[in-house]
C-alpha cells in the first residue's frame, strides 16, 4: 500500500462515522453520538498534550501511553467513572479495529493500544419487582382520568416489552399492530428485531386507550403529554413515582424502594427467565446487541437460588473444608 493510498486520520475518521457507523452497521443514533463525543474529548485532549490540531493528527499518534494518559484524565480531572472510562476505550478500539484495515503501517501502535485493558468495576446485583409488585404499580394508576388510563398503557408497555424509555415515548401510532398477533416496533439502541409482541392484556389497553384517549392519528405520538407532544424522561420519571406512592399504600413491599424505569426493564427480564424463556431470546426482547449483556440476570437468578438454598441449610450442619493434597495446590488456592 502506498502512501498516497493511505487515508488521513482525518479521513479515517470521518469514513467510520459516515460509512462504518452509519451505513455498514446501521447503530443507533445514541451510539454515534456517545463516539462522537468520545473523539471530540480525545481531540481535545491530544492537542493539550502534543500540541497537534485535530486535523493535523496521525494515526500514529495514537499510542498507547497517549491513550492511557487520556483514561486517566478522564478519571481524574473529568470525574468520569470507570464505567465511562470503559465506553470511552470500547469506542476507540471499535474505531482503531477499522483503522487497521486501511492503514497497515500504524498495525503496530494499533496493536499496542488495542492491549490496553479495561478496567474492572464491581457490578451491583441488579434491583427488580416480583410480579405482585409489578401487577400492584401497573394498576395502580386511576383509570377514570385521561392521565391514568395513559399511565397504565405507558407502565404495560414498559413491562410487557422491556424498554428504554427513549424507545417508549418514541412510539407513535403507526408503529402499533393490533391485527392478529399484536406488536409494537421499538426503534433505538441495539434493536435489530424492533417488533416486540405485545401480550393480550397490553393489547386491550391500547385498543382501549386508542379508542378513548384520542390519539389515532398514524403520526400521533402513542403516549403524548398534555398538549400532546411527546413525553420526556423526566415525565416517565414523575409518573411512575406517583404510581408506586399509590401502589405502596397496597403493598407496604414497596416502601422505601427506589424504582426507575430501568428497574421495570430489569423487572421484565427477570420474569421472563424465570418463566423459562432462552436468554437469547431475552436479549433480542430487551434489544441488547450482545448477549454477554444479557448474563447479568442469570447471575441475579443464581444469587437468589444461592440465598434461598442457605436459608434451608439446618443451622447444626458444618461444612467441611477442602483440604488441598499439594504443596502448589495450597499456593494456589491461597491467592
Amino acid at each position: 500500500m502506498s502512501d498516497r493510498s493511505v487515508p488521513s486520520f482525518a479521513a479515517l475518521v470521518q469514513r467510520f462515522f459516515v460509512e462504518h457507523l452509519g451505513q455498514h452497521r446501521a447503530v443507533s443514533p445514541q451510539t454515534i453520538a456517545a463516539y462522537r463525543d468520545t473523539f471530540r474529548l480525545l481531540l481535545a485532549f491530544t492537542e493539550t498534550s502534543i500540541g497537534k490540531t485535530p486535523s493535523a493528527v496521525a494515526l500514529t499518534d495514537l499510542k498507547a501511553t497517549l491513550l492511557l494518559d487520556f483514561l486517566n484524565h478522564l478519571e481524574k480531572v473529568r470525574g468520569n467513572s470507570v464505567r465511562s472510562r470503559n465506553a470511552r476505550l470500547a469506542a476507540l478500539r471499535t474505531f482503531l479495529k477499522y483503522a487497521g484495515h486501511h492503514d497497515l503501517g500504524a498495525l503496530g501502535i494499533i496493536e499496542q493500544a488495542l492491549a490496553i485493558p479495561m478496567k474492572r468495576v464491581d457490578r451491583p446485583l441488579i434491583g427488580f419487582l416480583t410480579r405482585s409488585e409489578v401487577q400492584a404499580i401497573l394498576n395502580a394508576p386511576d383509570d377514570t382520568t385521561w392521565t391514568g388510563q395513559r399511565d397504565r398503557v405507558l407502565f404495560s408497555l414498559m413491562y410487557n416489552t422491556g424498554a428504554r424509555v427513549s424507545e417508549i415515548i418514541g412510539i407513535r401510532c403507526c408503529d402499533i399492530i393490533l391485527d392478529g398477533q399484536a406488536a409494537v416496533y421499538l426503534h433505538g439502541k441495539g434493536r435489530k428485531e424492533p417488533c416486540v409482541p405485545l401480550w393480550r392484556p397490553t393489547a386491550a389497553l391500547v385498543r382501549r386507550w386508542r379508542r378513548l384517549g384520542g390519539v389515532n392519528a398514524k403520526d400521533d405520538f402513542l403516549l403524548p403529554n398534555r398538549a400532546g407532544g411527546k413525553m420526556t424522561r423526566a415525565n416517565v420519571t414523575q409518573r411512575l413515582n406517583l404510581a408506586v406512592g399509590a401502589a405502596t399504600r397496597h403493598l407496604p413491599s414497596l416502601a422505601g424502594r427506589s424504582i426507575s424505569p430501568h428497574v421495570i426493564r430489569h423487572s421484565t427480564a427477570m420474569h421472563l427467565l424465570q418463566s423459562g424463556v432462552d436468554i437469547t431470546v431475552i436479549a433480542l426482547w430487551l434489544g441488547h446487541e450482545d448477549t454477554a449483556t444479557t448474563h447479568m440476570y442469570i447471575e441475579a437468578d443464581l444469587s437468589m437460588k444461592e440465598q434461598a438454598l442457605s436459608k434451608l441449610q439446618p443451622q447444626d450442619v458444618k461444612l467441611g473444608r477442602y483440604q488441598p493434597p499439594d504443596q502448589l495446590m495450597r499456593f494456589l488456592e491461597a491467592l
